[in-house]
């Protein structure tokens, strides 16, 4: 059977492909990116879901706009305005399956085969794969603690004239960065000088412990000038919500918009209308604030018990940056004291030990650091972590 070519250009998943090994009994899993499905507010989706069949079942269960359901629609832009970016309309934002289905609309709207494209390095595994999808060179530009180099950014912008920039600027996925107030509204400036479109992929920005981020990328577009034009922003409701209702959302210019409803058209006409309408309830019920009240505190928990248990427990053998926001802590092997310095190995040790977690190689479209590796703090109780961390050292002295 002969497939398309492009498919030459992408491998399936690392982090798909190590699930496969978790259904070990008793291992402990540091390697999902997905949110503790204890924390998702049963009962306030079961009566959002009725308050849609009850108050609206006809277009609840009817095929529904390509745009979006437009009462959801509009609770997103409150949603944001809250957050704020107030200047957001309705119209300027379409519903998508998940925010995956945004990047990929943006990949089939923007990219030619041959095009380049920078994202950070690390970054989303599943956006690299996408955008090589569609043919693009993908560039990766250099991360510190405060998120992407904003000068080794605007080098490689002038150097490559990218088709686009991809930035997860709040608690990325892996590094568990956050790009400070100053860099972000440096790269709005960016985006307006070279007239470069630059993708902002939000679905962790909620999920802070203590003091809120700096403002979204869309929020602060309204102080640089020319800058929204070249501005798209991707929002989810998986990692606060529920990853089963596949809400996301592409908020950008109107003619990138009309683009991009014209390909999801081809794609699959709409996102569910049921779990729209569903999701419109339950913003519209005003539960959503408390409910990520209890995320934040329980994730910020979480992620301390992993930090203090990984400096007590494999000491200098490691060095990162405690999160403040997010789902992962992103680490390196410092090779100290004769210690591994191969995550790859590691994570083979690791399996053994009963513990999983994802090597951080796949995570770079470039240059990858091979003793580099994410934890994910999720979806495991604070004695699981504990005890989690303690496999990994045992696999470390190995």
């Amino acid at each position: 059977m002969q497939f398309a070519d492009r498919l030459n250009k992408v491998e399936t998943s690392a982090i798909r492909e190590l699930f496969k090994l978790l259904g070990k009994p008793g291992i402990i899993s540091f390697a999902g990116g997905f949110p503790d499905s204890a924390m998702f507010d049963v009962a306030g989706i079961e009566a959002a879901s009725r308050a849609a069949l009850q108050q609206e079942a006809g277009a609840a269960l009817q095929y529904g706009a390509t745009e979006g359901y437009q009462p959801l629609r509009e609770q997103l832009s409150a949603f944001m305005a809250d957050k704020g970016a107030r200047d957001v309309a309705p119209e300027q934002l379409i519903v998508t399956t998940g925010s995956q289905q945004a990047l990929d609309l943006l990949g089939k709207t923007m990219i030619d085969p041959g095009d380049k494209v920078i994202v950070e390095g690390p970054t989303f595994l599943a956006t690299i794969q996408c955008f090589r999808l569609y043919g693009a060179e993908v560039i990766s530009a250099p991360v510190d603690g405060q998120g992407v180099d904003v000068d080794g950014l605007e080098k490689l912008i002038a150097e490559h004239r990218p088709k686009l920039v991809y930035l997860i600027p709040t608690f990325g996925n892996p590094s568990g960065a956050t790009l400070s107030l100053e860099r972000r509204k440096k790269v709005l400036e960016l985006a307006a000088k070279h007239q470069t479109l630059v993708v902002e992929d939000d679905p962790y920005g909620d999920l802070y412990f203590g003091e809120a981020p700096p403002p979204s990328l869309l929020a602060l577009s309204a102080q640089v000038p020319g800058s929204r034009a070249w501005l798209a922003h991707c929002g989810s409701l998986s990692k606060v919500l529920s990853p089963g209702l596949r809400i996301g959302w592409l908020a950008a210019g109107p003619e990138l918009l009309a683009r991009a409803v014209m390909c999801k058209q081809f794609s699959d006409a709409h996102t569910s209308t049921f779990a729209q309408a569903t999701a419109a309830q339950y913003l519209k019920s005003g539960l959503m604030p408390a409910t990520l009240a209890r995320v934040r505190e329980v994730y910020a928990r979480r992620a301390k018990t992993m930090g203090d248990a990984l400096h007590a427990q494999l000491g200098d053998a490691v060095e990162f940056v405690q999160p403040q926001g997010g789902l992962f802590l992103w680490v390196r092997l410092t090779g100290k004291g004769g210690k591994l310095a191969d995550a790859g190995e590691f994570a083979r040790r690791a399996i053994e030990q009963g513990v999983a977690f994802v090597p951080g190689t796949p995570f770079f479209a470039q240059n990858p650091d091979p003793s580099s590796l994410r934890l994910s703090f999720a979806t495991a109780d604070e004695d699981r972590i504990r005890e989690g961390v303690t496999r990994l050292a045992k696999a470390l002295n190995a």
